[in-house]
């Protein structure tokens, strides 16, 4: 039953996050009595319903959790367009998309902002170097804040909702000098500056990419890792090695288990009297959780000592290590802790691998025709055989968030993960030992040919022709059905499991036929794409950059924005472009000659997108502004529904309706146009504006 459970309450917490408006008290008090009442009705007939009233109790505790840790973490979030000075505390250093160096920072002060977020991130552009940014620094600047921007496309990921886990009310960028106001206090945040220090110590041992890659796989600290080594990396399908996860974790606690086992076995007076293996796991414990505090103590982290803990938990109170058992207890741990991992790709990749991993072996234990194999066969069996395997099971994930799939991910895992099992976490652990003596240089040299090689291997594997297949993004129901169908498979009994493969071909076969839609329109008007038979030709050849590579990879479409935009679609229309719309036509116009003749292009075109306001509007463009955000803003049966044609002036899509509504789709039937917005799928959350 335990494997269940915690299925159980992932579907309580998948359920709040479902819901298209934040529940309120009686929603909760509706499901603390069901959970009540079931739990009641499973003690009375224990045999007959306890199994369903288990499952409904865990339901709404899973439920009751999500909206607790949503409303623990609530903090102001700034509703415009910021600039000024800003000034707090450092509190996390990483890279933008960029490849620019970017802070995050609490303690925040702001000029005439009355409701000031708990942390801002700003990414760091221009002329810097005029300080080294450090744990605990207050510094100060002066640069552009936003609210967190809402999903690129309706239905895409909802970095409001990310943000506001992590407390984030606002995110923009400075060029002006970062400057330092007061240097960290001694005491002040003691393990990030401890685990800065480390990377520092690391980096400045093994030089370059390699030395930035030791340091982000020993402390989490990736500052130092370029895009061009990250993109290699997940190009080749080993950007978990990157991660601080069930791999590093699990290598790093199973070696010294077994190395302080080994050495103690070694010595027959403490080996015939005492529970070494018992030591050995309480030593391997005590090592994850420094790695842990070391590496910052991000989610995956967290999700991975979790596991490792219950594992070696097991090992004290005589129990398997290695079950179902115990994946289910460490998943209802990071539910409860963090629902909100739920939702994203670590929890569901990791899960994912380990679940089929342990259902494989563990179906695979004992099976009479390995038995005869030699050891070191059987060695080479289970490195190829694991790596399918979670290759396997991660790959739907993978590809539904990210896109890609890596067509030589095993060749490049067969390739490099031996060399992290067996040389770089190894020899991290003998350069710590050797570091009181001077000597951890050694091992930090035998490490940094591991992660040269491990580097190599991701650029070579990474520059094949066709290394990654792009995939369009599936519908909301494929990942349900391929998860539902996969964890049935690995924890059912008996051959009816096999059933399961129903809801996984059925999720298949919906991602075959997924459309993608046919206008895209984001949130700051500035870009408009149109699905052609070439792929989607942008508005804009420049501009919203983020935004039009989110696009292009949701549509499975490996170009530039440059070459989007060289597709025939789009017909000058100085200062704007025009496309049409079956029988309708839509003008796109961007920055102040384009404010300036939006009248005029309403005039003449059916819809109108624009990136600023009109300049001096009529009062009967003002109307035509209202008329649209009020249609916009119009409740509906479901995203998506049929509108009516468009206004008889036009649709005036400008910056104050697109914030209303979020980014939006737009398609023609023969019943109307159909217009589905972010808003409309995001819902009336405590996160969206």
């Amino acid at each position: 039953m335990m494997p269940w459970s915690a299925v159980a309450l992932g579907c309580g917490v998948a359920l709040y996050f479902s819901l298209s408006v934040e529940p309120g008290v009686p929603a909760y008090a509706v499901a603390v009595c069901a959970a009540l009442v079931a739990a009641a009705l499973g003690l009375w007939r224990r045999e007959v319903l306890g199994p369903m009233g288990m499952a409904v109790s865990l339901v709404a505790l899973g439920f009751c959790v999500a909206g607790f840790r949503a409303h623990s973490v609530a903090g102001p979030v700034i509703d415009f367009r910021y600039y000024g000075a800003i000034e707090g505390r450092i509190v996390g250093i990483d890279r933008s998309n960029s490849d620019a160096v970017r802070l995050t920072l609490d303690q925040v002060r702001l000029d005439d902002v009355r409701n000031t977020p708990r942390r801002v991130r700003i990414a760091l552009h221009g002329d810097q170097g005029f300080m080294a940014p450090q744990p605990g620094a207050i510094i100060f600047t002066t640069g552009h804040l936003s609210p967190p921007g809402g999903a690129a496309e309706p239905g895409g990921f909802d970095f409001q909702r990310h943000a506001w886990f992590q407390s984030i009310g606002g995110v923009g960028y400075t060029r002006a000098p970062v400057l330092l106001l007061e240097p960290p206090e001694d005491g002040v945040a003691p393990l990030f500056t401890l685990r800065m220090g480390l990377s520092a110590a690391i980096q400045s041992q093994i030089a370059g990419q390699p030395g930035a890659f030791a340091a982000a796989v020993l402390t989490g600290d990736r500052s130092g890792l370029s895009q061009a080594s990250t993109q290699d990396m997940r190009d080749s399908n080993i950007a978990h090695l990157l991660a601080i996860s069930g791999l590093h974790m699990g290598l790093l606690t199973g070696f010294v288990y077994a190395a302080l086992r080994t050495f103690l076995a070694l010595i027959p007076a403490i080996a015939l009297r005492y529970p070494i293996r018992k030591w050995a796991a309480v030593a391997a414990l005590l090592s994850g959780a420094f790695y842990l505090a070391m590496s910052g103590g991000n989610v995956a982290t967290e999700r991975a000592f979790i596991q490792v803990a219950v594992m070696f938990t097991a090992v004290l109170l005589d129990r398997r290590a290695i079950t179902l058992r115990s994946v289910a207890i460490a998943a209802i741990i990071v539910l409860l802790h963090r629902p909100e991992t739920l939702m994203s790709p670590g929890f569901q990749m990791s899960f994912a691998a380990t679940t089929a991993l342990v259902a494989a072996f563990t179906g695979l234990q004992g099976a009479p025709w390995m038995r005869k194999w030699p050891n070191w066969v059987k060695g080479v069996w289970s490195l190829v055989a694991s790596s399918v395997i979670a290759g396997a099971a991660t790959a739907p994930f993978a590809a539904a968030h990210f896109n890609r799939l890596a067509v030589y991910g095993l060749v490049a895992n067969l390739m490099t993960v031996p060399a992290m099992g067996s040389v770089v976490i190894p020899f991290a652990v003998l350069a710590l030992l050797l570091a009181p003596f001077g000597l951890s240089w050694l091992a930090f040299w035998i490490m940094e040919l591991a992660l040269e090689w491990i580097l190599g291997v991701a650029e070579y594997v990474a520059e094949l022709p066709g290394a990654v297949r792009m995939v369009a993004s599936p519908s909301p129901a494929v990942l349900p059905l391929i998860a539902v169908g996969g964890i049935a498979i690995c924890i059912w009994l008996g051959r009816a499991r096999w059933l399961a493969l129903a809801p996984m071909a059925l999720g298949l076969v919906l991602w075959q036929g997924a459309t993608r839609p046919e206008f895209l329109i984001s949130e700051p008007g500035g870009l408009v794409g149109q699905l052609t038979d070439a792929g989607r030709a942008l508005s804009r050849p420049r501009g919203d950059g983020f935004v039009a590579g989110i696009w292009l990879e949701n549509d499975g479409d490996p170009v530039e924005q440059a070459a989007a935009a060289a597709r025939a679609s789009w017909r000058d229309a100085d200062p704007g472009r025009t496309t049409t719309i079956g029988t309708l036509t839509l003008w796109h116009g961007t920055g102040r000659a384009a404010s300036r003749v939006i009248e005029e292009a309403c005039v003449a075109h059916d819809i109108v997108v624009t990136n600023l306001p009109p300049e001096d509007p009529s009062p009967a463009l003002q109307q035509a502004e209202a008329d649209t955000r009020a249609r916009l803003a119009a409740p509906e049966p479901a995203p998506g529904a049929v509108r009516a044609s468009p206004a008889p002036l036009c649709l005036l899509l400008t910056p104050r309706a697109l914030r209303d509504s979020g980014a939006i789709a737009l398609s023609l039937t023969e019943e109307g146009l159909v217009i589905d917005t972010a808003r409309a799928h995001q819902g009336q959350r405590l996160w969206s504006r």
